[in-house]
């Protein structure tokens, strides 16, 4: 009886996870006791055992088919070289770094959307690719379903843009200097990569020559002339990266007296205005 008490007091004061797996021990218990149940009819007349053994191969069949796929999957992103813990990816919808490999998933510490796909599901509270805090699994077996996106296999770097719009008045060469110095002081320094490392990315890529040299582009809309600065930046750290540059622009622009054009509305026209006065009722 004491030993009763004693065990009941102690699972009044268990943890929720103590009590959760305490469950789960008992109805897996439960389950083994039915099967063993049912074997031991089974095993009474053989045709009912082939009966059944038929039944629970096509059953297993059907329920392993993600289970399976997710496992080949698993060797092909190791052979195929998909990728691998430590990368930053995009996968099943989930963007982030691969922080585990496992035979049937790969865990993900979630990051958040830049504005450009904060309309992709699910949407992000976090708006720059900073970690969300959530940890996220998903199946092997998407690799074999939707595309994976990997931002770091062979080549560490990413092109990110900065779009500026000005007013046809302004001094745009002064603009495209300003950002031509913010870009060149923060971007990837492309003197720094060795000559066998930018001979390795041309072969792999295909592209010749591989590009990493600041550049802005001029486009012209109704409203303003847009300048984007166009530069290759270190896959991590690219909201600081940007945040310090958008700093220097904007002071920049400010010593220069140039501001930064918005949505305007010009009335080219207006149509004649007749008043009318109403009769004096006590004229």
């Amino acid at each position: 009886m004491s030993i009763l008490k004693r065990t009941l007091r102690s699972t009044e004061h268990a943890t929720v996870q103590s009590k959760f797996w305490m469950r789960q021990a008992v109805s897996l218990l439960a389950t083994i006791i039915l099967l063993l149940g049912l074997l031991s009819i089974w095993f009474s007349d053989p045709t009912r055992l082939a009966t059944a053994l038929s039944l629970v191969s096509a059953g297993l069949a059907f329920a392993l088919q993600q289970p399976v796929t997710a496992i080949a999957s698993y060797f092909v992103i190791l052979r195929g070289g998909t990728f691998t813990v430590g990368d930053r990816i995009s996968m099943g919808g989930v963007r982030g770094d691969v922080i585990r490999l496992g035979f049937i998933q790969t865990t993900i510490m979630e990051m958040g959307q830049p504005p450009a796909v904060q309309a992709a599901t699910p949407a992000m509270w976090v708006h720059s690719r900073q970690f969300t805090g959530r940890i996220v699994t998903v199946s092997n077996a998407k690799i074999f379903a939707e595309p994976v996106f990997n931002y770091t296999r062979d080549f560490p770097f990413i092109w990110e843009e900065m779009v500026i719009p000005i007013t046809y008045a302004a001094d745009r060469a002064k603009v495209e200097d300003i950002m031509l110095a913010a870009a060149q002081k923060h971007a990837v320094d492309a003197d720094s990569l060795a000559a066998d490392a930018k001979r390795n990315l041309q072969e792999r890529f295909g592209v010749v020559p591989v590009d990493l040299t600041p550049r802005v582009f001029f486009r012209i809309t109704d409203n303003w002339l847009e300048l984007t600065v166009r530069f290759a930046v270190h896959l991590h750290g690219i909201r600081t990266v940007k945040d310090e540059m958008s700093r220097i622009i904007i002071a920049e622009l400010d010593k220069a007296g140039i501001g930064i054009a918005s949505a305007t509305y010009d009335i080219v026209g207006f149509p004649p205005i007749e008043v009318r006065r109403s009769a004096d009722v006590n004229a």
